[in-house]
């Protein structure tokens, strides 16, 4: 038996501050789980199960946004959530968990995705210790270390900032400025021509945000910059301090956004009169020294190539999650993917990273291209905060 993908949809991509900054993630969440289950056509009783991924879960996604999604949506109560955490693999984890679901037999017919807004994630406040005492520290739960514990403080080589981790994979790397530049610039560029080409249209269910002048309709991914060049990246200051590689943009932004996957087992989708367009052939994920997570997908994609029998120079599309250049870059060079065929229609450089939707976001466009393009083997894969690696596989099924 196999997991397979029968349908899926994601919102278009909002910058920080954004067209959907006034979105709540759990409507935006809402908003995919109703569309991939209203596309396929199924009674929402079908459905065994909702996993979504989400990396902040301090803000209006609380309490379990995939139990919220789901209810929004306007669905029966009788179908459970369940949210998951792997920072910016959640998405994917999701997608991961929900194949492992079907395979045991546990589950036949799951909604699988993620979802972040970065504009609403709430500054939160430490509660003190002890009576009258005053405020405790305040972070910004939008991205990074918050309530660090004290043991982590005194290893600072664990707590680096993401552009930190971004800057020392460029110095052992040996990823130069002008590299990681270019390679933003490409990503720019080949995201502009994916949208020019309409090649986004099947994967986006454009979202009615409301505004004092009335409904406005967002349908394309607010982070591609026609006005991007090689000349304005190279003027941008580095974002670490003493760094000389890492800047605003060759870096991936804070984002808005969701996406959901419909996966059923072979038996359900045939008992459902629905048509597979992928298998879910493997997934993995694993470990690695923090200060330099981003080259997580080095051994993500080695032990992927293992558990499927074949690797990235079988496969004839790759998404490579764009955290940052340099990590790409890196990732790249040491599993010599061809760069023809990774990110083809741009990366999270100029698409941008809504943390918890990423994960499926990439699984999702990977689809999208393999069906595009009639290839047949496809790998995804990511770095992730604080030292991990994940990737899966599909094979699209003609």
């Amino acid at each position: 038996m196999n997991a397979v993908i029968v349908g899926g949809l994601r919102t278009p991509v909002g910058r920080y501050g954004g067209a959907l900054a006034g979105v709540r993630p759990d409507d935006l969440a809402a908003h995919v789980v109703r569309g991939v289950v209203e596309a396929a056509g199924i009674d929402p009783e079908e459905v065994d199960e909702v996993i979504l991924g989400n990396a902040n879960g301090a803000g209006e996604e609380n309490r379990n946004v995939a139990r919220m999604a789901w209810l929004l949506a306007g669905f029966p109560d009788s179908v459970p959530g369940l949210t998951i955490n792997r920072l910016c693999a959640s998405g994917m984890s999701a997608i991961a968990l929900a194949r492992a679901m079907i395979l045991a037999g546990d589950a036949e017919v799951i909604v699988a995705g993620g979802v972040e807004s970065m504009s609403r994630a709430p500054w939160v406040l430490a509660k003190p210790g002890s009576p009258w005492a005053r405020p405790g520290e305040i972070a910004d739960t939008s991205i990074g270390w918050r309530f660090t514990n004290p043991v982590f403080q005194a290893q600072p080589e664990l707590t680096l900032s993401m552009p930190e981790t971004a800057e020392e994979v460029a110095r052992r790397c040996a990823i130069s400025r002008e590299d990681a530049d270019l390679f933003a610039l490409r990503s720019h560029e080949r995201a502009l021509a994916a949208r020019q080409a309409g090649l986004f249209g099947r994967e986006i269910l454009p979202v009615e945000v409301p505004t004092r002048a009335g409904t406005v309709l967002v349908s394309d991914d607010e982070g591609p910059r026609p006005d991007t060049s090689l000349e304005k990246l190279s003027r941008l200051a580095p974002v670490v301090r003493g760094g000389e590689v890492v800047t605003a943009g060759n870096s991936s932004s804070l984002n808005d956004g969701a996406s959901a996957l419909l996966i059923t087992s072979e038996r359900a989708a045939e008992r459902l009169g629905l048509t597979p367009r992928a298998r879910i052939v493997g997934s993995t994920n694993v470990g690695l020294e923090p200060a330099v997570m981003g080259l997580g997908p080095i051994g993500a994609v080695r032990a992927l190539a293992c558990r499927t029998g074949w690797g990235p120079e079988e496969a004839d599309a790759i998404e490579l999650n764009e955290a940052f250049a340099t990590q790409s870059l890196a990732c790249l060079r040491e599993l010599h993917l061809d760069p023809e065929i990774t990110n083809a229609w741009g990366g999270a450089i100029a698409l941008g990273h809504p943390l918890g939707s990423s994960g499926s976001r990439i699984a999702l466009t990977l689809l999208s291209r393999l069906e595009h393009e009639g290839g047949r083997r496809g790998i995804a894969t990511m770095c992730v905060g604080v030292g991990q690696g994940s990737a899966l596989a599909l094979e699209r099924i003609e």
